[in-house]
Formats: C-alpha cells, structure tokens, sequence
C-alpha cells in the first residue's frame, strides 16, 4: 500500500503438513499481492498438536517474520529447547514463571520497529495468568526494553490472543483498543466475519480461521472427530488429507500504529 502506510499479514493456526504446505505454496504471492511489510503465523499445531525445529524453520523461511502460538506450543517437550533459542516465537506471555520463550518481541524491519505480543485466554481453557494484566505488563517491558536500546517506544502493536471465548476475546479487544494496532484471535480454527475498526483505531478479529483443509472439521480428519463426538471415546486425532487454504488478515496502518483498514482472505 502507498506511502508511508505500513502493511502487515496474520495467519490463522498452521495445521499438520497441508498447512505448512500451503503456507509455503501462498504465502509469497500473499506478501506480493499485498505489498506486505510484517506477516505473523500461528504455528502451535504444525506439527498436529505442537512444533518442531524443523517445522518452525520452514515456516520462517516462506517469510513469516514471527510465530505465535497457544496452549498446544508444549505438546512437544523437546521442542522447549529450541523455542528458548529462537526469538521469533512466542509462547503466550501470561504462563507464570519458569515457562520456556517468551511471550513478546520487539522487531526493527527496514526503518520500523514491530512489537508482536502473544496472549492467551481463560474462559473454558487453563485459568492461567490474567491475559489483561500480561497485556499493560509487555507494554511497559516493551517501553523499557526500547529506552535501553536508544530507542522510540513501538507504536506498530499485533496482539495475537489464542482464546476460545468470543466474549472475552471482544472484552480484551476494547480493552486494548488504541494501544494495540492489531488485534487478532486464534485458537477455534473458524474464520469469523467481525472484522473491524474499533473506536480508537485498532483493527480486530475474533479469529482469523486456520492455514489447513477446510473439507474437515478444525483442520483434522471429520470421520475420527465424529466418532470422538458420537462414542465420547478419545480416538487419536490425524490431520485431514487434501488441499488447504491460508486463512487470516491484511491490515493497513498509519505509521504510527493506527488502523485505516482489514481486509479478511481465505486463499488456496
């Protein structure tokens, strides 16, 4: 997009093998098409439930620049390590201590400076820390993490909040509102079709839907998850076979973080 207008991209959870595939069949021409400037993934399930390295290095590769992700990014213990090692992926930052990574980074690309912020929730999930708090929390780490640098405090905000509640989700949306530039919701792996502006210029979505097969049910095999759903018995999951679909957001800044418009996309 023209100017000094600043573009970036959010994709909905990485699912198995047919997501990372896709991601890397479409993401270049997503980051073409929209003259992208910053592209987040969530990547908790690339790996069915977790990631690996290998996983985590395709997917940076293709051109995300950061990998969020939610309460499945433990799944993998080996993983830890790794996660510890690399930056460029978060955990949700409101896991109390010891927890492995971490839950923000500050990112300078060309002449700008992201700063990506990974939440996640506790309606009818782990009652973790309080995501609003982790929140104002990161926000001042974040200020001080720049002034030690000689650095301007990030005013380019994307908050990827992995929450199955839509309620909290549109609470902690409002409440970031004018301090986040972005807003996006994960976790369900269903696209919704609230994408907005709220008052004070944040851009929001309650989900940004998944990177996977769509002809299944959450990206896994439909025949298993009814049988789990009909027998109430715990089968294990497999990811869906067939072509998937990159799903998420194109969002269009000021350079000073506020939000001029969200474009929703599900491309295969």
């Amino acid at each position: 997009m023209p100017g000094e207008n600043v573009t970036t991209l959010m994709l909905g959870d990485v699912v198995g093998e047919p997501g990372l595939a896709a991601l890397e069949r479409c993401l270049p021409g997503l980051i073409k098409r929209y003259g992208a400037d910053f592209v987040t993934a969530n990547g908790e399930n690339a790996s069915l439930f977790g990631m690996t390295a290998e996983d985590a290095r395709r997917m940076l590769a293709v051109g995300v620049d950061v990998i969020t992700s939610g309460n499945h990014i433990w799944e993998k213990r080996d993983f830890w390590p790794f996660m510890d090692g690399e930056q460029r992926i978060l955990r949700p930052a409101n896991y109390p201590p010891p927890a492995s990574g971490r839950g923000f980074i500050l990112v300078r690309k060309g002449e700008r400076r992201f700063l990506v912020v990974n939440l996640q929730g506790r309606e009818y999930m782990t009652p973790i820390d309080c995501p609003f708090r982790a929140f104002d929390k990161v926000l001042a780490e974040a200020r001080a993490e720049a002034e030690r640098d000689g650095e301007a405090p990030p005013c380019l905000v994307l908050l990827d909040f992995h929450a199955e509640s839509t309620r909290e989700k549109e609470a902690l949306g409002f409440y970031v509102d004018g301090r986040a530039s972005v807003f996006a919701g994960t976790h369900t792996h269903v696209q919704t079709a609230d994408q907005k502006i709220l008052p004070e210029r944040t851009a929001y979505i309650s989900d940004l839907g998944m990177t996977g097969v769509l002809d299944s049910i959450i990206g896994m095999d439909r025949d298993l998850c009814m049988e789990r759903a009909r027998k109430q018995i715990a089968y294990p999951l497999r990811v869906a076979e067939g072509t998937a679909s990159v799903q998420g957001i194109c969002v269009s800044l000021t350079k000073t973080g506020r939000a001029l418009a969200i474009e929703r996309f599900s491309v295969v």
